[in-house]
C-alpha cells in the first residue's frame, strides 16, 4: 500500500508528465530540474542549497530549478517520469532510481569530517534512562519512529543490522510505530513524541552546527555499521553535452586553493558534505547486499525454506560480485560484514 504522501508525490508527477514541464528532451536543454532528498523542511533546505545551484547555473550554462521532496519515493517517481534530470539521493533511493527511473550514479558525496561513510542510529531522550535492551524487549511499551521506506540508514540499516538479525518486526515490538524524516524523528524524541527513534550521524551533525537543541537532549543507544555517502544520479537518456557539464561541476566543486574555492567548500559544510567523488552503480553495491541480507534473516527466521535458499543464492552472488569488484579496486568496500 502506497503511503499517501508517496501517493500525493505520484500524483503530482503524472501531473506534470501530462502538461509538460517546458523541458526540451530532443535537443541540448537550457534548463535541468534538480532534485534534493530534504531530510528537513523544504524552506530550510533551500536555504543552504541555493548557493551551490547558483554556482551549478553559472558553471554549466544551465538554468536550474530545484525539486525538494521529504518522500524518497516521490524523488524515484519524478526521475522515472522524467520531471527530474540529477539529483542528489539516499542509497536506497538512488538504487530504486537506477532499477525503475533509468537513473545512472555518476558522483558521490564526501563528508567533511575527512571520515569517508557515516552510521545509522538510534536515539532515546537523555533524560528518559532507556538503553537498547529496554528496546529490545518489544513490550510494546515504547513509542518508535523509523525512517521513510527507502532511507538507507532511516529503515534499512537498522532493520539488516539491528531488528532483522533477532527476529524482531518493529510493527509487533513497539506500541506504535511513526515514519518520518530525520529532522522529525530527532525534534519527535527530542520532545517527547516518540521515546526511541532511528536517525544519522549526519543529521545529528548538522542539527548541533547549525545551534540547535535538539541534539542537546537525545542520547544514542545503538549505532550501525558505517555506511557509504549518497549518490549523485542522473538520467541515462539526458543529452551527453549535458551530462558532461553536471559531471565537470560535481568533480571540480569546492577544489583548489583559489578564494572561490574556499565559499564553495563553506556552502557544502553547510550541507554536512565535504565535496564529490566519481562513482558509478557499483557504489550501490553495499546497499544491494543490505538488502539481501536483511531478505536472507526475514526468510530464515520465517522457516520459508524454497524462499530463503533462493535469497542465499542472490546474497552470495552479490557477495562475490562486491569481491570481483574490491579485487580489481585494490581495497576493501562497505558491505554488511564490515
Amino acid at each position: 500500500m502506497i503511503a499517501r504522501r508517496a501517493f500525493a508525490g505520484l500524483l503530482a508527477a503524472l501531473a506534470l508528465a501530462g502538461c509538460g514541464d517546458g523541458l526540451d528532451r530532443g535537443n541540448t536543454p537550457d534548463q535541468i530540474r534538480f532534485s534534493i532528498l530534504s531530510t528537513e523542511n523544504s524552506q530550510t533546505s533551500e536555504q543552504y542549497w541555493q548557493p551551490v545551484l547558483a554556482d551549478m547555473e553559472k558553471a554549466t550554462g544551465l538554468k536550474v530549478k530545484p525539486y525538494f521532496q521529504s518522500n524518497y519515493t516521490g524523488l524515484v517517481e519524478a526521475m522515472r517520469f522524467k520531471q527530474t534530470d540529477v539529483g542528489w539521493f539516499s542509497n536506497q533511493s538512488g538504487l530504486e532510481a537506477v532499477r525503475r527511473s533509468g537513473g545512472e550514479v555518476f558522483a558521490r558525496t564526501t563528508d567533511p569530517s575527512g571520515i569517508d561513510g557515516y552510521f545509522s542510529v538510534l536515539i532515546v531522550r537523555r533524560d528518559s534512562g532507556l538503553t537498547l535492551d529496554d528496546v529490545l524487549k518489544c513490550d510494546k511499551k515504547l513509542t518508535f519512529g523509523i525512517g521513510d521506506a527507502k532511507s538507507t540508514s532511516g529503515t534499512l540499516a537498522p532493520m539488516t543490522y539491528l531488528f532483522a538479525p533477532r527476529n524482531i518486526d518493529p510493527a509487533k515490538c513497539f506500541k506504535t510505530v511513526r515514519s518520518a524524516n530525520h529532522q522529525a524523528n530527532l525534534f519527535a524524541v527530542s520532545n517527547g513524541v516518540v521515546d526511541v527513534a532511528t536517525n544519522n550521524t549526519t543529521g545529528l551533525r548538522l542539527d548541533k552546527e547549525r545551534g540547535g537543541k535538539a541534539t542537546k537532549n537525545i542520547k544514542i543507544i545503538w549505532t550501525s555499521p558505517r555506511l557509504p555517502e549518497d549518490p549523485i544520479v542522473y538520467r541515462k537518456d539526458l543529452d551527453p553535452a549535458v551530462k558532461e557539464k553536471l559531471r565537470q561541476f560535481f568533480l571540480t566543486y569546492g577544489q583548489g586553493e583559489e578564494a572561490d574555492a574556499e565559499r564553495q567548500r563553506r556552502n557544502l559544510v553547510a550541507l554536512s558534505i565535504g565535496g564529490f567523488m566519481p562513482a558509478d552503480n557499483n557504489h550501490l553495491l553495499p546497499v544491494r547486499e543490505m538488502e539481501a541480507t536483511e531478505a536472507v534473516l526475514v526468510a530464515r527466521n520465517k522457516g520459508d525454506k524454497p524462499t530463503l535458499e533462493k535469497a542465499e543464492r542472490a546474497l552470495a552472488e552479490i557477495r562475490q560480485e562486491r569481491i570481483d569488484l574490491a579485487g580489481k579496486a585494490g581495497q576493501p568496500l562497505f558491505g554488511p560484514n564490515l
